[in-house]
């Protein structure tokens, strides 16, 4: 007489494997994004808070591990260091002065690329070829070119009888020169992605305003400009937090974390590279750090109600 093992049947070991397979389907969406949210965690998160813990405190450079509890005094200096408003100034202006010309130049630029032209293709890749090229190569071209002495720019200027322009001591020279430098990498950045907005945009609604007898600037003002206007308000608010964040140029521009002999285009970015590791405080540094992030977050929140408010003004018609 044989032995043999039992089995074990039942709906209990019937159902164990698709438990286990449910169970899977159900935690596999989270295995999947864990690389991402613990690389997050890491180098996004725990930077941003530890940056507002040690802005509370007195940290000198030289010795990180002795801290002095302020609470609120690193915001406060910063509010009575001129220095400080200088920078926020020159940042206001100078983002100004970049923002505004680039994405009016984006949008012409984008408008004619849309058209059946020879060679689209490879104007659209050349639009993305100053965007590709890097800061510092860039500014120090730049920084040629705007030279007082044998700069071509002054060259070009005394043709046509302007005398040379000191373009790295005068206060809106300077700034219009980084300006520059950032018009010129970021304007065919921006016009690629409006491009592709405008070819979102219903064909059937430009041969409706043709048949009304639209031109083309009427149908440019009335079809495409609202169709691009989510597409403009996210450049918009991309290119603010930019300048915001401005540092490259302005840097590499004179070489100096100053902004300048007088702190003409030094900007906020500047002003906390000089405090953390100019004067080696990082307390304040980090307080700077916080001040600027707040500012994105206030342009965020009113480029978010102007939003709100203008849906709500379309639906209300």
């Amino acid at each position: 007489m044989t032995l043999t093992a039992p089995t074990t049947t039942g709906p209990g070991a019937a159902s164990r494997p698709g438990a286990l397979r449910r169970a899977w389907r159900t935690a596999s969406p989270y295995a999947y994004l864990a690389p991402f949210f613990t690389l997050f965690a890491a180098f996004g998160l725990f930077p941003l808070l530890y940056t507002a813990f040690v802005s509370l405190y007195r940290v000198e450079l030289q010795t990180p591990g002795e801290m002095e509890w302020r609470g609120l005094g690193n915001y406060t200096a910063l509010l009575s260091d001129t220095y400080f408003w200088t920078a926020l100034r020159n940042t206001f202006t100078i983002g100004v002065l970049s923002t505004v010309p680039q994405l009016v130049m984006a949008l012409g630029l984008a408008h004619v690329l849309n058209h059946r032209l020879r060679g689209r293709t490879f104007f659209r890749t050349a639009m993305l070829l100053p965007y590709a090229t890097s800061v510092a190569a860039a500014t120090l071209v730049f920084a040629q070119l705007f030279g007082r002495d044998f700069g071509l720019v002054n060259v070009v200027l005394g043709l046509v009888g302007i005398d040379p322009v000191d373009w790295q001591t005068g206060t809106v020279a300077s700034q219009v020169a980084v300006s520059t430098i950032v018009v010129w990498r970021w304007t065919g950045y921006n016009a690629l992605i409006y491009l592709a907005g405008m070819q979102s945009i219903p064909h059937e609604l430009y041969e409706a305003a043709e048949m009304d007898g639209a031109s083309r600037l009427r149908q440019f003002w009335h079809v495409t400009l609202p169709g691009l206007r989510p597409t403009i308000l996210f450049t918009v608010v991309v290119s603010t937090i930019g300048a915001t964040q401005l540092f490259g140029e302005p840097l590499l521009f004179e070489g100096s974390v100053s902004g300048g002999i007088s702190h003409q285009y030094q900007t906020l970015g500047l002003y906390l590279y000089e405090q953390g590791w100019g004067f080696f405080h990082l307390g304040r540094a980090a307080a700077i750090a916080w001040v600027m992030f707040l500012l994105i977050l206030l342009v965020v929140g009113v480029n978010a109600l102007f939003v709100r408010r203008r849906s709500r003004k379309e639906a209300g018609r």
